[in-house]
């Protein structure tokens, strides 16, 4: 029998009440931030009986805009006078926070990193961690602060919500490209000012084979360098921008193509949301109400965004980072549960892009990933 979303709540509340430092798992489409204000209703509550006092609560995200969704929801819900004893803040500006709250609620905790933890040791009162992705590696920055300051005690998937109709179905195709042999791929060296003092030209696959070449011969420090040098320079090539192209003119419902960088974003789109873009918010705007179909972006839609009427995408890098490409579909599950999303992700064939693809779609139910060779047609 499928669940509802109250029932989904009801559940989580139940465990978190259960332990003074603990967190959640849930699903977009759960209703997560709903979930941490009845978990703070329930703490103002007790307090005003034992205390006769309201509680205070800090409540952490990693960007303004899930801060905005935390008093939308409590606008929507009529629970506006919780707001009263919340006070927010953003990963980044934790540390200047006092100690005086009751209760911590670290939204999207996976964003928690070691230099959280000074602050987070010597807070005495409850801590909630909410996320919908929770860490795959156990030994990873991110999962070490989880387990320590607020161990997943619920979880609520988001094959569990589509097969409930919390949210809907999705494909995902992953487009095999080939690097493009052609001479045409600019290389520039630069000096410490930043000046470009050589410039040549070669292949996309010169280029790769230069850096994979290095790789193996690198070690310690080196090695993780020159991955980053690799990953960077395949991030410029040509060949998943002309293909991005074509599948964004082809694109008949609204999309969203998520670029590597704003250069590409604006390259790519008429309409482009990042921060150097001053057109930013009107673009977004015109995008949630439909007055315009397509739009480019980079890292600020991944957390935080709900877009109605959003059924394609395209994503042109992986990173072989499963919470960024989980926080990139969830913007395309928002729809009826009848409908489908199609989200699109760009791959180099026979490089390290298919390890890194592959990483990042381990969440996902593999019978629905197709992986389409472009070269065979």
């Amino acid at each position: 029998m499928s669940k509802t979303r109250d029932e989904i709540r009801a559940e989580a509340l139940v465990e978190l009440r259960k332990q003074k430092r603990c967190g959640a798992g849930i699903s977009m489409g759960a209703g997560k931030t709903r979930l941490g204000l009845e978990h703070f209703q329930l703490v103002v509550n007790k307090l005003q009986k034992t205390e006769g006092r309201m509680a205070k609560a800090l409540v952490v995200a990693p960007i303004k805009k899930i801060i905005q969704g935390w008093k939308d929801e409590a606008e929507k819900w009529g629970v506006e006078h919780l707001l009263e004893g919340i006070t927010f803040s953003t990963y980044r500006s934790i540390h200047k926070q006092d100690q005086d709250f009751d209760v911590v609620y670290l939204d999207e905790c996976h964003s928690l990193k070691e230099s959280h933890r000074p602050w987070l040791q010597t807070h005495d009162g409850y801590i909630i961690g909410l996320t919908g992705t929770i860490p795959k590696y156990k030994q990873s920055e991110k999962a070490r602060m989880i387990a320590f300051y607020c161990p997943i005690v619920y979880e609520y998937t988001t094959d569990e919500a589509i097969a409930d109709d919390l949210l809907n179905d999705y494909k995902i195709t992953v487009h095999l490209l080939s690097l493009n042999d052609e001479k045409n791929h600019k290389v520039s060296i630069k000096n410490k000012a930043g000046k470009v003092t050589k410039s040549w030209y070669t292949s996309e696959q010169e280029n790769y084979d230069y850096w994979t070449n290095r790789l193996a011969m690198a070690n310690g420090k080196s090695f993780m360098h020159i991955s980053i040098m690799r990953m960077k320079a395949m991030m410029v090539f040509k060949t998943k921008d002309y293909y991005a192209k074509k599948l964004l003119d082809q694109a008949k419902d609204k999309c969203i193509l998520f670029a590597n960088e704003q250069k590409q974003a604006d390259a790519l789109c008429k309409h482009s949301y990042h921060s150097n873009n001053k057109d930013s918010e009107a673009n977004m705007e015109k995008f949630e109400d439909g007055r315009i179909k397509k739009m480019s972006c980079v890292l600020q839609l991944s957390e935080g965004a709900n877009i109605i009427g959003l059924k394609e995408s395209i994503i042109m890098h992986a990173y072989g980072n499963n919470r960024k490409s989980a926080q990139r579909i969830g913007r395309m599950l928002r729809l009826n549960p009848d409908d489908l999303a199609h989200i699109h992700v760009l791959c180099f064939k026979n490089t390290k892009d298919v390890d890194w693809v592959t990483a990042a779609l381990e969440y996902f139910d593999q019978s629905k990933i197709t992986w389409f060779d472009t070269t065979i047609i």
